[in-house]
């Protein structure tokens, strides 16, 4: 799940959203886990619970100056930066396909775009985390470099590091699956994973139609942990994102940053503050995650 603007357009009628839905304040949830937001609207800016915030870059388009005027943006605010990058563009008439990102990055014909960017975030005073072609396990389609063989995506991913390595010698490498059963066939080796991310999203309709019950951030996370934790480095849960009723948003809101002495390696969890932009499951849509958006009414 992440940034398509193309395709933020809001949350369907499949998920029943009437525009009574309760207001509700846009800040930082309780707790003590550090807290990050992928925030493009701006709406945390002022928010000094926010500790790290997240960009999405798609390294085919990307206009490398903004990138050191979000640095600024960190820095006035004493955040760190995560970054991910996707190795593609956001036109989507314009995607290559699996085939073609794989021959591209084999034969060195990409290096230049993750060099671009990394020489542009090696120039950075914010600390920076770079976050490449994460969920590489889902095959749900969404990404032209999941669901590869895991042999051909460590390589990319190895080489992909390295090459920014040269270009950014500080910058940390975070290693990002979704949390599936499959992952342990794409862990790259310790030497090119500082952190790991995982991905956690609750979405009430779909949990009780097709589930039969409500998740928690607990219930989600804890399966995903479960399978990294043996690789004993930090946790992060990259994107975060639920949408429910009031009762159901006001149960998570007060989970997300508590401390559990049962994931005692997650570090952080960062929250992905815009619409989906791919379609939910079952034909539940594109369920709108931004706080204050996201109670459903009754």
């Amino acid at each position: 799940m992440r940034c398509d603007t193309a395709f933020a357009l809001g949350l369907v009628a499949a998920l029943g959203l009437a525009a009574a839905a309760p207001a509700e304040p846009i800040e930082a949830p309780p707790g003590e886990m550090p807290f990050g937001v992928y925030d493009p609207d701006g709406a945390f800016a002022d928010d000094p619970e926010v500790s790290i915030e997240h960009l999405f870059l798609p390294w085919e388009d990307v206009f490398l100056p903004s990138l050191i005027e979000a640095d600024a943006y960190a820095r006035a605010r004493n955040r760190s930066v995560l970054a991910t990058i996707e190795p593609w563009t956001w036109n989507r008439s314009e995607r290559n396909t699996p085939e073609a990102l794989q021959e591209g990055i084999a034969s060195g014909d990409y290096d230049r775009y993750m060099a671009s960017i990394c020489a542009v975030l090696n120039l950075f005073e914010s600390p920076v985390t770079v976050r490449w072609a994460q969920e590489m396990e889902d095959d749900s389609g969404q990404f032209i470099w999941s669901n590869w063989d895991p042999e051909t995506y460590k390589a990319a991913y190895r080489r992909m590091v390295d090459v920014c390595r040269e270009n950014a010698p500080k910058v940390a490498y975070m290693w990002s699956p979704l949390g599936y059963e499959a992952l342990d066939a794409y862990y790259p080796g310790d030497d090119y994973v500082d952190i790991v991310g995982l991905s956690v999203f609750g979405l009430q309709p779909w949990e009780t139609a097709i589930l039969g019950e409500e998740q928690s951030f607990q219930s989600i996370l804890a399966p995903r942990y479960a399978r990294v934790e043996r690789f004993n480095k930090p946790v992060v849960v990259a994107e975060l994102g639920f949408s429910g009723r009031e009762a159901y948003v006001a149960k998570w809101t007060s989970e997300v940053r508590q401390i559990y002495p049962e994931f005692p390696n997650l570090v952080a969890v960062v929250y992905f503050n815009q619409v989906e932009v791919y379609p939910w499951p079952d034909d539940f849509g594109l369920p709108d995650w931004k706080v204050g958006e996201r109670i459903l009414a009754p």
